[in-house]
């Protein structure tokens, strides 16, 4: 209950609203580093994990890839990449996109591969060559897998990007680094509670893009 409290407070306290280190402001810097590292993960893992998946190839390699990007701490990939290139926007990128390719990519893959095939071999008894079958029918039957693969991969980010704090690019992480510094309880439970929000929103986000995109007989897949 004092936690709500002292979150109420702080929240309704209209000094929040103003400024470059008003909520807003941090809010928006915060969806912006994680919606460029998930784009940039998107971009990189989903043309990968459907090639693999397509044509049956480095899978083994795939799965190893994301294994080991998951074991990688985050903190320290962000540290090791502020020491070889400084401080700023490239270390946090660096650092949030390895952690968003793993599940984007492996879901994917696995998407494509969990294709019948049977549907396959249909396809391409209409005429259909290799990139139509991908698109035309693999890529569809596999979109529930890989939105899934976002969404895990964008609540992460989000999640995650307090990180940018520690490098002194913002985001709502300042709100708890900063609150920690001035031993402030308010800001630091205000500035947890926001990304749980936002994550929450995410979380809706793609709720609603699945059904929006997903053909009503595959919604019933990867509702993980």
């Amino acid at each position: 209950m004092n936690i709500l409290l002292s979150f109420w407070e702080w929240f309704g306290d209209p000094a929040q609203w103003s400024g470059a280190a008003g909520i807003p402001a941090r809010l928006a810097e915060h969806v912006g580093y994680s919606a460029l590292a998930l784009l940039l993960a998107a971009l990189i893992g989903i043309p990968i994990g459907l090639a693999t998946g397509h044509t049956g190839r480095g899978g083994f390699l795939t799965a190893s890839l994301a294994n080991i990007a998951r074991a990688l701490p985050t903190i320290g990939v962000l540290m090791l990449v502020v020491l070889a290139a400084g401080i700023g926007l490239l270390p946090v990128m660096v650092a949030l996109v390895a952690l968003a390719v793993p599940p984007v990519m492996v879901n994917a893959h696995e998407g494509v591969r969990g294709v019948d095939p049977q549907l396959r071999d249909a396809a391409r008894g209409m005429g259909m060559r290799g990139w139509e079958v991908l698109l035309r029918l693999e890529l569809p039957v596999a979109l529930p897998l890989v939105l899934l693969g976002l969404r895990t991969a964008a609540v992460q980010v989000v999640s995650t990007a307090t990180i940018a704090a520690y490098v002194g690019i913002g985001g709502l992480g300042r709100f708890i680094v900063d609150g920690q510094a001035r031993r402030e309880f308010d800001m630091v439970v205000g500035g947890s509670l926001l990304v749980v929000l936002l994550a929450v929103l995410v979380t809706a986000l793609f709720a609603l893009l699945r059904r929006f995109l997903v053909a009503p007989g595959l919604r019933g897949a990867a509702t993980g």
